[in-house]
């Protein structure tokens, strides 16, 4: 898996995201079942139960073999993100967002609006750090677990089912937290580069020439400006589905 070069705009997501505070993998809370006149101490309840998945990185699809998996990386952002949500309902495909924490919490709007259209979350850190599988196992939860919530409070309730470490900078061990918490560490076969603006006639050959490699597309809608992106998926979606792929989830 090829690791990304690092974008200028994730170093000041790095500053903001170093001050979040880490979420534990697993919470409870203490609620009081008894007065003190009565003796007992509180009653603990335990948080509802999260079901583990695979920590295997996932690339299939839930579309079986002429599936694509259409995954937009980095947002949301209130320029590029609306746009890419109305070529994706225009032309009837569902994708999945892997969404950075601290955008999450910026634009809660747009976390809401891209699951009202009946796409997916994944957790793409608070911070987008490539360099995360060099750091410690407390950077990484970190990381991890307070971005899941940033985009599970942004959205009103609904969990990512996903986590993409940034860059492909997965470890056993994000691997393995991420799945306790039931998000399918996800990967891509096909990487369009759209973050170094190649042109859009290039991301289009790039996808017809890999897709065969894998049904798991990458695409970015933040981090910069995103017009090819744009003008590639115009190009991208009817051509997969004049070849008789059909769009669908990454395997969980």
């Amino acid at each position: 898996m090829a690791r990304h070069k690092g974008r200028g705009w994730h170093g000041r997501l790095l500053a903001a995201g170093l001050g979040v505070t880490v979420l534990a993998a697993a919470t409870s809370v203490w609620t009081a079942q008894a007065g003190p006149s009565e003796g007992r101490p509180p009653a603990r309840v335990a948080a509802p139960a999260v079901a583990k998945v695979s920590a295997d990185i996932a690339h299939a699809s839930d579309r079986g073999p002429r599936g694509v998996n259409i995954t937009i990386d980095d947002g949301p952002d209130p320029v590029w993100t609306p746009q890419v949500l109305e070529l994706l309902q225009d032309s009837g495909v569902k994708a999945t967002f892997c969404m950075v924490g601290t955008q999450a919490k910026a634009y809660p709007d747009l976390v809401r609006k891209v699951v009202a259209a009946g796409h997916r979350l994944c957790d793409h850190t608070v911070s987008h750090d490539t360099a995360m599988d060099k750091k410690s196992e407390a950077y990484q939860s970190q990381q991890i677990l307070d971005a899941e919530r940033m985009i599970t409070e942004a959205s009103g309730g609904v969990r990512p089912q996903y986590y993409r470490a940034p860059g492909g900078a997965f470890t056993p061990y994000s691997r393995q937290l991420a799945a306790s918490r039931g998000m399918r560490p996800l990967g891509w076969n096909v990487d369009t580069k759209d973050f170094e603006h190649p042109g859009a006639d290039t991301m289009v050959a790039t996808v017809k020439r890999e897709i065969s490699n894998g049904p798991t597309v990458l695409f970015h809608d933040a981090g910069g400006e995103r017009s090819q992106t744009l003008a590639a998926l115009r190009e991208v979606l009817p051509w997969l589905k004049e070849q008789g792929y059909s769009f669908g989830f990454p395997v969980r």
